[in-house]
């Protein structure tokens, strides 16, 4: 099974002006993906996916490959990740190289571990599923069972169109949200199916203490405290 690793990081980030190329603990954010993603053993081929040229020479810098330049109109802020990956696989097809499984990095996630990216990777190896993404635990509060929406009228329905919400706390089903750190989508879900998760998904699940999900400028300013609270640790 040959497993690519595509790493997506366009220049016109908003919430964090520059993002990917920022300095983050003393090194460009997208450093900490390309690290990970270099040392993970089950990937055998890292690729950058960037239309812009600071972040392809920071890229490189890393030890990254950055084969192409994305074209603009796949790097405006409502450009979905679906189409963006695809242009990748099918750069790469282009050379004369066919994976079997893609696996999606973004550099928003800067403390997934290549440990993270080879358990996914082995999860979607030993079963038949389409896609395994990384998850964190909804906490209870939150939990489908629990939340309700408001309807055009102000009535309150439960979120799962149950008649009424589980009673207590120890009743609740586990639920689990997207991190975001890491997709792994088996290539003809992608290509052919047009989609990142095709019909039976896996969850992995993350250490809610390493996640941090940067889009805003609150979120650097976390991912900077953890990152302290580490080497303190260390």
């Amino acid at each position: 099974m040959r497993v690519l690793g595509v790493i997506t990081a366009r220049g016109g980030s908003k919430g964090v002006p520059r993002k990917n190329v920022r300095l983050l603990g003393g090194k460009p954010l997208l450093q900490y993906t390309v690290e990970a993603a270099l040392a993970a053993k089950l990937l055998d081929r890292t690729i950058l996916s960037t239309d812009d040229e600071e972040i392809a020479e920071v890229g490189r810098a890393c030890g990254v490959e950055v084969p192409f330049m994305r074209p603009p109109d796949l790097a405006r802020d409502d450009t979905p990740t679906l189409p963006v990956v695809q242009h990748a696989v099918r750069s790469v097809e282009e050379s004369g190289d066919r994976p079997d499984v893609i696996c999606i990095l973004q550099p928003t996630n800067p403390l997934r571990r290549a440990e993270d990216i080879d358990a996914c990777i082995a999860m979607l190896a030993g079963n038949h599923n389409d896609s395994v993404i990384s998850v964190l635990p909804v906490p209870h509060e939150y939990n489908p069972r629990w939340v309700y929406f408001q309807n055009d009228r102000g009535n309150l329905y439960l979120s799962t169109g149950d008649d009424a919400p589980v009673p207590r706390r120890q009743d609740l089903p586990a639920a689990f949200h997207r991190d975001g750190s890491v997709y792994v989508t088996r290539r003809d879900v992608l290509m052919d199916k047009n989609s990142l998760y095709g019909d039976r998904v896996a969850g992995y699940v993350m250490d809610p203490d390493r996640h941090v999900n940067i889009d805003r400028i609150e979120d650097w300013d976390r991912a900077e405290r953890m990152l302290e609270e580490t080497a303190v640790l260390a």
